[in-house]
Order: C-alpha cells, then sequence, then structure tokens
C-alpha cells in the first residue's frame, strides 16, 4: 500500500514499479505471487540473508528475483518468471494464472489416477 509517498509492505514482495514511485496495481499482486512461488521453491523467505534496506529495492528494480530450490522444474520457474517481469504489463493475469495452475492440477490428478 502507497499512501503520502511512503510504501507499506515486506520489501521482498513489493513490486519493482511500486518500488520506483508508481501506483499499486493488481499486477503488483501477481509479482507477489511468483516472489512466494519462488519461497515455496526453495523453502526460505527471499533475501533471507540480505539487510532489507535501499540497496536491496535497487538491486530489486535492476532485476534481482529470489532464488529457487535445486531441482525445480523449469515450467515452474518459467512461470514464476514470469509473475516477476519488471514490466507489469508481461505479466499473466490472475485469470490465466487460474488457468494455468488448473491445468496443472488436473494434470497432476490424472498421472496419479492413471497409476
Amino acid at each position: 500500500q502507497k499512501s503520502n509517498d511512503k510504501i507499506y509492505g515486506v520489501l521482498p514482495y513489493i513490486a519493482p514499479e511500486v518500488l520506483n514511485g508508481e501506483l499499486y496495481t493488481l499486477a503488483s499482486d501477481i509479482y507477489s505471487f511468483g516472489v512466494i512461488m519462488a519461497e515455496l521453491s526453495s523453502g526460505n523467505p527471499p533475501f533471507y540473508d540480505r539487510k532489507h534496506d535501499v540497496t536491496l529495492a535497487l538491486d530489486i528494480c535492476n532485476g534481482l528475483r529470489p532464488e529457487f530450490g535445486k531441482g525445480t522444474p523449469e515450467f515452474y520457474k518459467k512461470l514464476a518468471y514470469r509473475c516477476m517481469n519488471a514490466n507489469p504489463n508481461q505479466r499473466p493475469t490472475a485469470d490465466e494464472l487460474y488457468s494455468i495452475l488448473d491445468f496443472w492440477d488436473n494434470s497432476i490428478r490424472y498421472d496419479f489416477s492413471v497409476k
């Protein structure tokens, strides 16, 4: 949330455009979702080993993204990176995300039901 030129939130989850002073949008939530995907993969909070300061904010604005855990499938990382795209217009919509995740869920259910 932004109020009176102040940004509220946990730094690693804040979209770069918000850090750059732009308005918060639904695409900003999609960015945060991508960060959460990385956290689920690695088992660690994003940038847990760094100070949450202006240097980290600048690094995020310059393209730094959280790391993924070893063995994370490429299709998973690809979606997370799309969510964390620096350009909010290039991020998937919530509807598109729902469709992709629903497809993954149905595929997993089918794989387990066949075996």
